[in-house]
């Protein structure tokens, strides 16, 4: 559960779109770092006092790091410009029934200037949309898709399997500027549109972004058991689902590795071999990239060979990607390895992203 501590605010850190990192004294003398949403709790100042969520940081859980504000007890943020008694600036409640929930205009409510295309919209007219199961993957599709088409309209649809604030993610931040928009779908929130589920997110990425492609993956922060079924990344199969029964084209970015010191990372992912194997029911162009080391193409072949009855195995040129992976406008990381150290599974996620562009064409 909860594990709270209160403090004053000594010191802002870094600061990027919707979030504050701080440095906090507790009332022990010992020092926090911590993480507010101005948009949720107001905006911290050195002097004030905050109340914290420490948990995640007490545990040393690696992408949650952090204490989170949870409130400034004496300084409340105003109350919105926008009235709270109708529905005119929305009803979606995400984070629903938790303390800090939002209510939020969703892009096809009743009060949304986007509510005629979208009650209109019936499908997403052959849409590429590129599922992964790691946050980690965003910049490196997108570097694949940049490869190629680089005026392409790229949106990303945030899922809400890791963290819901897309504000969390720096990653994100650093990557506005190549992205049309983000679309947050679920209980997932803080994107440049809000939507209830991945089949309306899907369908404001392509009617209101115009997006040429979509990449759809959740955010950092992702929950696991070590479990076959276990994992919130397991839901792009799901998506693959919702993708397809919108008329779009389920593009899957595989989980590949040699360099993840557990075996049931190595090869193929069985997080991957799950989400496409067993959850998805419609199929996905699933992609491979050539340039793979002997044994370790060996081992992906023999991974995807029960799946290529219901997928296509699509294999896609490399040449070219390792420069656009390198001038990546956001460092590459996946569970505290950069691209030379896991290069595999950056080329993989590029390569998908190759894949999307030509779809698109």
């Amino acid at each position: 559960m909860v594990r709270w501590r209160a403090g004053t605010v000594t010191a802002l850190r870094r600061e990027w779109t919707g979030a504050v990192e701080l440095d906090v004294e507790l009332t022990d003398g010992s020092a926090m770092r911590a993480l507010a949403y101005p948009e949720l709790v107001g905006r911290p100042a050195p002097g004030d006092r905050v109340l914290l969520n420490a948990g995640a940081l007490l545990m040393g859980l690696g992408t949650g790091g952090y204490a989170l504000v949870v409130a400034l007890p004496d300084r409340l943020p105003a109350d919105p410009v926008e009235a709270g008694d109708t529905r005119d600036a929305g009803h979606l409640v995400k984070a629903r029934y938790t303390p800090l929930q939002p209510i939020l205009l969703g892009v096809d409510e009743e009060a949304s200037p986007h509510r005629a295309a979208l009650e209109a919209a019936e499908d997403v007219t052959g849409l590429p949309v590129v599922t992964a199961d790691l946050h980690s993957a965003l910049p490196a599709i997108l570097a694949g898709v940049r490869a190629d088409a680089p005026d392409a309209r790229v949106a990303y649809v945030l899922t809400d399997g890791g963290a819901l604030p897309a504000w969390f993610s720096r990653t994100l931040d650093g990557l506005r500027d190549q992205l049309v928009g983000t679309v947050s779908v679920g209980q997932a929130f803080g994107g440049d549109l809000e939507a209830t589920t991945v089949h309306s997110g899907l369908l404001a990425a392509r009617h209101v972004l115009a997006a040429d492609v979509v990449i759809l993956a959740q955010g950092p922060g992702n929950l696991g058991t070590g479990t076959r079924w276990g994992y919130s990344g397991v839901a792009v199969g799901e998506a693959v689902n919702a993708i397809a029964a919108l008329g779009g084209r389920p593009v899957g970015s595989l989980r590949i590795s040699d360099a993840d010191p557990r075996p049931r990372h190595q090869g193929v992912s069985h997080h991957s071999l799950t989400a496409y194997g067993r959850v998805a029911l419609a199929p996905a162009d699933l992609v491979v990239p050539d340039g793979l080391g002997p044994a370790l193409a060996r081992e992906v072949d023999a991974a995807l060979a029960p799946l290529s009855g219901r997928h296509r195995i699509v294999r896609v040129p490399t040449d070219g990607l390792d420069a656009a992976l390198r001038a990546s406008a956001v460092p590459l990381s996946t569970m505290g390895r950069g691209l030379d150290a896991d290069y595999a599974y950056f080329l993989a996620a590029a390569a998908a992203g190759r894949h999307a562009a030509a779809l698109a064409r």
